[in-house]
Parts: structure tokens; C-alpha cells; sequence
């Protein structure tokens, strides 16, 4: 042990002190991992425990100067007014809770020879984890060289949090933020979602892989989900998870449930009524955790080699208790949440007082942490990588073989959910090795997936018999549509697919934007994720969804996506078999993305066959009828339903001797007015848009969505009002069939024709009969629109 740290870690450091639970079990932990060859001896062990204090309480120094100074003096000196912010801002008082723990999980590393994985929900409490990694070094290369241990790195990191520093092209000037993002390093998630963490930590570990979750009360409130981990969790394909929760009591600007209920010992049993085996621990102090990380571990790793285990097991839970901003003034208050001092130190004297106070109780001589520093420093010696170097933030599974599909027939008939779900079979029999998660809150069957179903089966406890059930299965189903897409989206080291209906995959939206942006923010500083795309097939949509009243008939999901940037946030509307199988080919080729696939699973007609459905994959567009240099207007259809009401309004102008053409859009991102560079190289450029869509060309745009926003993102082949006409989803429905849905919003093909007479200058009568166009002024009925033949 270094003659600078205490020769008895038993007597702490500053506000940490250790309680005689804590003691006796640290000590036979000790002895254990001696007595396993995991540690050399108790001695090594009580130098990381010492050093672990003493990090801790720099770093929660470190955390506090974030909010409040603009230069940390590592000689312990007060701070004078001009070395203040003028205006303090900071999630302090969760980020001081972060500290010990986080802190708790490298001396678990330590102590064990095991580098694991770590995921924070709380993704607020960014101070805590940045100001650990700037003390020990361990920096992502945006940030080496800007931020450290010495006093010019601490004092930068302070200055750089929430100086809202900004580029000429509007992206943040400094590697930090408010939130833990790609610039973190280690990060996988920015966790400004509360409760998502709790959702996905079960499903993330891959076998012989271990992770720590470090989860907030109050997202436990928020988002149940993460009750369920015993459903899911298996020895036989998944790692081990600890999550840890970080028990502070208050959320905001009142107290949490939990502890309004009774505390940590109504948590507890509230965890044990649901599968898991609690353990309550101090959460201020370092030594705690990490004993309880690796007792956890040990735990799963019993039973795991349990010949006889039965399931679901009983999984470890870390309370770990604390106050609110403990180890600084205020701790325990609701002003503990942001700003812990009653005043401004700037500004205020009492408040400055009051800061110098705190940092000075938590004061760690130089030579004293460069002591603890090097003992935490194991990982040469233990052949291990850094925590920043963990497998979950560096995921690239082995590229997939996408075998070729099994073409159908141009103009025979089928539905594009079995066509999907016939090679979505044939794709997990070419990948054995992957592992693979499908996220479901519906029916399988019902949507056409039934051999994907009967293939990997729900995953139960107790499977029923002649019911595609299994112990093992990969199909994640709930009533709960984020943990189901939690399910998906954790699963990064394997093959993923959710799929749902249209109406209520919109409850999965936060955590999809989630993924998406910290995706973005990573392409955008060169370093793209690796991990396989992972498609949302939405289906028994907005308009074959007719009868079952508006609740169901909801297209807001691609409406949201396509607002995100289309590189990464794809969204595409397959109009048959083909298109969509070649549509999800196309996304299984790609990494680092969330795709939305609005698919029918009704029959309808094939209108591409193999060459094109690859073609329009591919471009996002392509010609379905007519010849656009021949047109006097071009029919724009987006979505299968649109694309067979388009066709129907160009043989109706056929007909009367007028020519038209149809345009089937798959991915509209693709022709979009690009955002940034990124998004540049992802859409058509002028050329390639302009084959598709001639210059002044007058066009009329069916769209699965809304008409508003589709005509807002397709911009580029917009003529104005005078050359432009968009037809839509115009927010009304009920009890009704698709015909019906057609009318009520007033996209039908009679409703096309009508709009391409007005473009055109043509008038009504040359193209449509007089009981149409009494339909149409809402002076007939919806059956005396006919056929267009």
C-alpha cells in the first residue's frame, strides 16, 4: 500500500465513512477473491478500497466546480468571486449520487480483474461520469487534450459544462454536454429518457459479457417495464446484468413514490414480489457497491452452473440508498436536484462560503490522489481494457448474409407482411450465429409473421403446450410496446426486428429517438456506430386498420421519423411483397439506424418484380405506369394503398385521352432538401431526382400520411400550389372499410382525378361522370365513385 493513503481504508475519507455492515462484508469479499486467485492478497485489496474514497471524493469536488467555477485550484485554495460562473447550472445534486457509484464500479473492475460494461439511465448525472474519466485519464479522443487531471484539464472540463459554446455550422463547440453522449467516454446511450435503461440493460449482455446499470427512482415511477428482466434474462444466451439504483428519494421538486411508500424497504419487497432478489446497500459509500456488484455477478454465475436451475431466476438488485446531493451543502433538499447552495457564489458571499466549505471537506492532497490514481490503474497489469474500451460501446457484429429472396410474380396477388416474414425466416437460418430479438406487442400470426413466430417462439417462463412457446424463445411479446422495442434495440451485438401496429408504435417513439440521436451524434464526429439496423415493420395500418375505429387508424409514427435525419431514421412504405422484402434487404445491409417499414398485410396486387423492387430499394423511387416525358401530370404515390388508388386515376385519364404517369415513392428521405453533409450523401442528387421527376411537370401526391408534412419534406418536386396537389390521411375515420377510409379523407382515385383536372386545366365533366362528381361535392355516396375502367 503507498505510504500517502491511509494504512486503514476502514476509516474512510471526508464525508465517506464506512458502516460495520459494510466492513464485514467487504472483508469477506476479500477473502474470497483471494482465496479464487482473483486478488493477489487483502492488502491489495484495502490500497483500491483506500484509493477508491479518495477518488470519489475528488471527483464529487470536481462535480460541484462543474456546476458553479470556472477553474478548479487543486491545491485545495478557496475561490475567490471571479472565479465563479455567472450563472451555475447543473443536475448537481444526482451527479454527486453518481459519484460513489460509478466510482463503486471501476473498484469492482479492480478488484476482480474485469473490465465490464456500465450504462447510466440517468443521463443527467453526465458531471459524475465525466469527472471520474478526466481524473483518471481515461478520455475519449475528442476530449484528450482538452480535459485531465491536472489543474488545466479540471479547470477546462468546469468551464466547457454548459457554456453552450457553439460552431459556425451550429453544432456544440465543446466535446462535453449536458447529457452523456458520444463525446462520454464509454457512453452507449444518452439516458435523457428516463426509464429506457431499466428497459433494455437485460437484454444488452451477450454470453460471457457482464454489465452494470446504474438506474434512477425516479424513472422506477416512470417506466415499469424493467419489472419484467426476470421474463427475459436466460443463462443460455444472455451475460450477466447488475443494475444498481441509485435510491436518493427525490425527483425534482418532491419526494419519489418509492419513498413516499416506505423507502427502500418497500422497494425491496416490491422487487421481490416481481423475481428478483434485492439487496439494499449504502450508496455513498464506494466500497459498498462495489462488493455488491461483484456478490450480484457471483450470484449469477452460481447459477448459471447450476445443472438444476429452474426460471425464472432470481436476479440481483442493488439499492443502493443515499440523499440527494449527498457529500455537499444542500444534500437531502429539493435544491440539491440543480443548484444545492442558496445563492450564487458569484455573487453571494454566504453562498461562497458555503461552496468553499463543501470543497474543502472534500479536498484530496495532489500527492495523495496521484497515489490513489495508480493504485485503480490495474489495467496493464490485469491485461484488461479500460472502462471506456467495454464491449457494449464498441459493438460491430460480423456482417449479415442476406440470402436472396424468392420473387413473386408481377401481377399476381399477396400479402407483403407473409412475403416478409418468408424470407425474415430464410435471414436467421443464414446468421445461426447471431443472436436474434424480435420485439412484439401484438400478434405475430395475426400480422403474417406465423413462421417467423412458429421459428423462435414467445419467450415464457413456463411454456404452454401445442402453443409456439419456448424457455428459449426469441420473440420478446408485452402489452408494453417501449419494452418490447427495448428488447430489440439492446440486443446491439445481434439480428433485431420489431414489429407492431401502426397506431401504437407511436408509444415507442422516445426510445427510438433515443437510439437515433446518439446514432447521429456519433456519425457526426467520424466514429458511426456498428451495429446492425434494426427495422420496425409497422403494420395493420392506418388505412387497412378501417374498422377498427380512429384509435387505430394513426400514420404519426413515419410522420415523426421522417422528421429526424433520413441517414439514419429511415423511413420506407413498401407497396407489395416484393418491394418489401427487397426494402428490408436493404435496410439489414446497413448500421447504425432505426428503420420504420409501413407495410399492408392484406393481398394486394404485385406491381414490381425482382430488378425493380431492388432498383426502387435502392433510389427510393421509381416509375410504376406510364411514360413522364409523355405526361401531362404525374401521379405520386406513397404507400401501397395510394399507389393502387394512383394507377386506377391514370387509366381513368387513359381512358379520356389524357396522359398521366405513376411515380411509386418507397423512402421519401431520399428525396428531401438535405440538412447537413451527412444527409447530402444520402438523398438523390438533382440529376437522378430530376429522371424521376421532370421540372414543372404538375404532379398530385397520394401519401400513407398526412399530405401536410409529406408535402413539406418532398419540397424538391413541389411546384407550388398552382403545379402541386396533396392527398392524404386528413385525420378522420371510425367503423369503416378501406373504400370508406378512401373517401372520408378524400383520396381516392376519383379524388386524384379531380385534382389533376384542376392542375391540368381540364375540365371535370371530360374526366369524371356526373355521380362522381356529385360524390365528390358530398351530394352522393361513396359507392357512386365506381370503377375508374
Amino acid at each position: 500500500m503507498s505510504p500517502l493513503l491511509s494504512p486503514d481504508w476502514r476509516q474512510g475519507h471526508g464525508p465517506i465513512a464506512h458502516r460495520s455492515g459494510t466492513v464485514a462484508r467487504v472483508q469477506a469479499l476479500l477473502s474470497r477473491l483471494t482465496a479464487d486467485g482473483r486478488l493477489a492478497g487483502a492488502a491489495e485489496g484495502q490500497a483500491l478500497l483506500a484509493a477508491a474514497d479518495r477518488l470519489a471524493c475528488a471527483a464529487m469536488s470536481v462535480v460541484v466546480h462543474m456546476t458553479y467555477a470556472r477553474r478548479v485550484d487543486l491545491s485545495g485554495a478557496a475561490l475567490a468571486a471571479d472565479d465563479f460562473k455567472p450563472t451555475p447550472e447543473g443536475h448537481t445534486g444526482g451527479s454527486l449520487n453518481m459519484v460513489p457509484a460509478f466510482v463503486g464500479y471501476l473498484l469492482a473492475n479492480a478488484l476482480t480483474g474485469t473490465t465490464r460494461g456500465w450504462l447510466m439511465g440517468q443521463g443527467h448525472c453526465v458531471a459524475a461520469i465525466e469527472a471520474v474519466n478526466a481524473l483518471t485519464g481515461d478520455l475519449s479522443d475528442t476530449q484528450r487534450g482538452r480535459y485531465g487531471r491536472g489543474e488545466a484539464g479540471l479547470s477546462q472540463l468546469a468551464a466547457d459544462f454548459y457554456s453552450y459554446a457553439i460552431d459556425a455550422h451550429g453544432r456544440p463547440a465543446v466535446p462535453l454536454g449536458s447529457h452523456a453522449g458520444p463525446n462520454t467516454a464509454g457512453a452507449v446511450s444518452e439516458g435523457g429518457y428516463l426509464g429506457f435503461a431499466g428497459l433494455e440493460y437485460v437484454h444488452m449482455p451477450l454470453p460471457g459479457e457482464s454489465l452494470v446499470a446504474f438506474l434512477s427512482d425516479g424513472a422506477f415511477e416512470e417506466q415499469r417495464g424493467s419489472d419484467w428482466a426476470p421474463r427475459w434474462w436466460r443463462a443460455e444466451d444472455c451475460g450477466f446484468a447488475v443494475p444498481v439504483m441509485i435510491l436518493n428519494g427525490r425527483r425534482i421538486e418532491q419526494r419519489t413514490q418509492i419513498v413516499q411508500e416506505g423507502g427502500a424497504g418497500w422497494l425491496a419487497e416490491d422487487l421481490r414480489h416481481n423475481g428478483f432478489t434485492p439487496v439494499v446497500v449504502d450508496g455513498r459509500d464506494p466500497a459498498a457497491i462495489a462488493c455488491a456488484i461483484v456478490e450480484a455477478e457471483d450470484a449469477l454465475r452460481a447459477f448459471a452452473a447450476d445443472p438444476q436451475r429452474r426460471y425464472p431466476a432470481r436476479l440481483p438488485y442493488v439499492i443502493a440508498e443515499t440523499e440527494k446531493g449527498f457529500g455537499f451543502a444542500g444534500a437531502g433538499t429539493n435544491a440539491a436536484h440543480n443548484l444545492p447552495l442558496a445563492g450564487n457564489p458569484h455573487i453571494d458571499a454566504t453562498a461562497r462560503a458555503q461552496f468553499n466549505a463543501g470543497t474543502r471537506a472534500l479536498f484530496v492532497p495532489p500527492a495523495e490522489l496521484d497515489a490513489a490514481l495508480a493504485a485503480l490503474d490495474t489495467h496493464a497489469r490485469q491485461q484488461r481494457p479500460r472502462e471506456s474500451g467495454h464491449p457494449f460501446a464498441h459493438r460491430h457484429p460480423e456482417a449479415l448474409r442476406l440470402p436472396a429472396p424468392r420473387w413473386e410474380d408481377e401481377g399476381s396477388r399477396g400479402s407483403a407482411m407473409a412475403a416478409l416474414d418468408r424470407w425474415f425466416v430464410e435471414l436467421i437460418e443464414a446468421n445461426p450465429r447471431l443472436r436474434v430479438r424480435v420485439g412484439n406487442p401484438d400478434e405475430l400470426a395475426s400480422n403474417k409473421m406465423g413462421g417467423t413466430l412458429e421459428r423462435l417462439r414467445h419467450r415464457v417462463n413456463a411454456p404452454e403446450p401445442g402453443v409456439p412457446e419456448s424457455l428459449l424463445g426469441a420473440v420478446v411479446t408485452a402489452l408494453n410496446e417501449e419494452a418490447v422495442a427495448a428488447a430489440a434495440l439492446g440486443n446491439k451485438g445481434g439480428l433485431n426486428l420489431i414489429v407492431s401496429y401502426e397506431a401504437f408504435a407511436v408509444k415507442m417513439l422516445g426510445l427510438l429517438r433515443q437510439e437515433i440521436i446518439f446514432a447521429r451524434r456519433q456519425k457526426e464526429l467520424g466514429r458511426a456506430p456498428g451495429w446492425l439496423a434494426v427495422p420496425l415493420i409497422v403494420t395493420s395500418h392506418t388505412w387497412e386498420n378501417s374498422k377498427n375505429e380512429q384509435s387505430h387508424q394513426d400514420p404519426t409514427i413515419g410522420e415523426a421519423l421522417l422528421g429526424e435525419m433520413s441517414d439514419t431514421a429511415r423511413v420506407l412504405f413498401p407497396v407489395d411483397g416484393n418491394t418489401a422484402v427487397a426494402a428490408l434487404r436493404n435496410v439489414y445491409a446497413g448500421r447504425g439506424q432505426v428503420a420504420c417499414l409501413v407495410v399492408s398485410k392484406r393481398d394486394t396486387a404485385r406491381r414490381f418484380d425482382a430488378a425493380s423492387a431492388e432498383a426502387l430499394a435502392e433510389r427510393g423511387a421509381a416509375h410504376a405506369a406510364g411514360d413522364p416525358a409523355a405526361a401531362e401530370v404525374q401521379f405520386v404515390a406513397i404507400g401501397a394503398y395510394q399507389l393502387e388508388e394512383a394507377l386506377k386515376a391514370q387509366r381513368r385519364l387513359a381512358r379520356e385521352g389524357r396522359a398521366a404517369c405513376v411515380t411509386a415513392v418507397v423512402e421519401p428521405g431520399r428525396l428531401r432538401i438535405p440538412r447537413d453533409e451527412l444527409e447530402a450523401a444520402f438523398v438523390l442528387d438533382d440529376a437522378a431526382l430530376h429522371a424521376l421527376f421532370p421540372p414543372g411537370l404538375p404532379r398530385v401526391l397520394l401519401s400513407h400520411t398526412r399530405p401536410e408534412p409529406m408535402l413539406g419534406l418532398l419540397r424538391r418536386i413541389d411546384g407550388g400550389p398552382a403545379r402541386t396537389r396533396a392527398l392524404g390521411y386528413i385525420s378522420r375515420g371510425g367503423t369503416l372499410d378501406v373504400a370508406g377510409m378512401l373517401f372520408a379523407n378524400r383520396c381516392t382515385w376519383a379524388h386524384a382525378v379531380d385534382a389533376a383536372a384542376a392542375l391540368t386545366g381540364c375540365p371535370r365533366d371530360a374526366l369524371l361522370r356526373p355521380a362522381e362528381q356529385a360524390a365528390l361535392d358530398g351530394r352522393g355516396a361513396c359507392a357512386d365513385l365506381g370503377h375508374p375502367d
